[in-house]
């Protein structure tokens, strides 16, 4: 019987591994050496913040795994020898494989910055990050979070619920800006900072100072102010968690180079999820997308090749969708945070400051190109039909109501966002 290894079981690895079983017999083993069970990794903030319990976090029941024939090692995975199609553990422990797929998702980033392995410095990916959070934050009164991305506003929401002071660091001009048209980030900044963090803008890290215990007692900024703290949060993005595959011969990049099926440089051998680097992306689309949408798009189509059925990874159009504090975010195609000279944006936003539309369209044909909403939910299959028949950005906003999940919150104000946009269009 063919055996198939998933290294990693987070979600790409797990769907992979369910939809294996819908078309196959196989042998299937799921090896992580983080937890016995596949869990919700986005729901992780919610354990702390004491709305679910650790054991709400499994979406399957522990009877599913043996109902389904998965096989579940925890274990650490030191090398693999490709020749041999042997895997060997930390424990001294071998397996041997038929196929492998890598899923080994993402670590956070560190950038040599002094001080940042003491005692209180850390980021938030897994569920150790968590209860290693639990831990630094027993007698925490001040917490510094380093870089504006999702996981920083989910760690700082997470630690307001514990009364903990947080001052926010940011090199952008407002939050998220390498991501977010300047109107859309300077919506979530303010957001932000209604919430009681102190969040600064264009502001940098130089080094984290100890304690004689060699934990962080504060950090220093580049322009020489001096924060007290006694956690550090490392906020400053992720990458792929590959370093156990340094001196093997698999090719690898910033991730582990795939092509479009998703296989590696090794026969049998394919990469999927936040450790996946695509040789050839699709336009629009990067190399490496650390996000759970394509982690479960990637297990899917690896699970058809895998079965039998030979598929190309075709992820389609781009979206998204995240939550700062309580406005939810959604973004579909693309909305360029800097704008180049054929990309206009119309922007609308509710005078109550936690609802907006930033819209992409072509200066020249005026097609859609891509919506970020804010505290408005739209429906993805709408959008992504819109984008694949190239609609006009006037056909859009006249249909905008087909889109949203609350027609009653575009009745309201329908009027005031055709207005906005006739204004804007004069200038455009």
């Amino acid at each position: 019987m063919e055996h198939i290894v998933i290294i990693g079981n987070g979600i790409a690895g797990i769907t992979c591994a369910r939809h294996i079983r819908k078309n196959s017999d196989a042998k299937i083993t799921v090896i992580s050496a983080e937890s016995d069970y596949f869990f919700s990794r986005t729901a992780l903030m919610y354990v702390y913040m004491g709305h679910m319990k650790w054991n709400h976090l499994k979406p399957y029941e522990n009877w599913f795994w043996e109902k389904n024939r998965i096989e579940l090692k925890k274990a650490w995975v030191d090398k693999i020898n490709f020749e041999e199609k042997t895997l060997h553990f930390s424990s001294v422990e071998t397996m041997d494989y038929d196929k492998l797929v890598l899923a080994t998702g993402s670590v956070y980033n560190k950038f040599g910055w002094e001080g940042q392995d003491l005692k209180g410095v850390q980021g938030l990916i897994s569920k150790q990050d968590l209860e290693l959070l639990e831990e630094n934050t027993q007698n925490c009164k001040k917490a510094v979070i380093i870089g504006g991305g999702l996981i920083g506003v989910e760690l700082a929401e997470m630690l307001k619920t514990r009364n903990i002071e947080v001052t926010f660091l940011i090199r952008e001009e407002a939050f998220w800006h390498n991501m977010l048209p300047i109107q859309d980030a300077q919506l979530i900044s303010e957001h932000i900072k209604s919430h009681g963090v102190d969040l600064r803008h264009q502001t940098e890290l130089d080094k984290i100072m100890s304690d004689e215990n060699g934990r962080v007692k504060a950090v220093t900024t580049k322009s020489g102010e001096e924060i007290e703290c006694q956690l550090v949060g490392l906020c400053t993005g992720v990458r792929p968690s590959i370093d156990f595959l340094k001196n093997s011969e698999l090719e690898t990049d910033r991730g582990i180079l795939v092509d479009n099926f998703l296989q590696t440089s090794f026969k049998d051998v394919y990469a999927i999820g936040d450790c996946a680097q695509l040789k050839q992306p699709p336009a629009h689309r990067k190399p490496i997308e650390a996000v759970w949408y394509a982690g479960r798009m990637m297990g899917e189509t690896l699970a058809q090749t895998l079965t039998g059925n030979a598929m190309k990874y075709k992820p389609g159009h781009w979206f998204n969708s995240a939550k700062f504090f309580d406005i939810e975010y959604q973004t579909y195609g693309q909305v360029s945070a800097k704008p180049g000279e054929k990309e206009m944006h119309f922007y609308w936003q509710h005078k109550d400051n936690t609802k907006g539309i930033t819209i992409a369209f072509n200066r020249n044909s005026n097609k859609f190109l891509g919506i970020n909403t804010f505290g408005i939910r739209m429906r993805h299959p709408v959008f992504d039909r819109w984008l694949t028949e190239d609609r006009k950005i006037d056909y859009v906003l006249a249909n905008l109501k087909q889109a949203n999940f609350d027609p009653e919150f575009y009745t309201r104000h329908e009027k005031e966002v055709f207005k906005s946009f006739k204004e804007n269009l004069q200038e455009f």
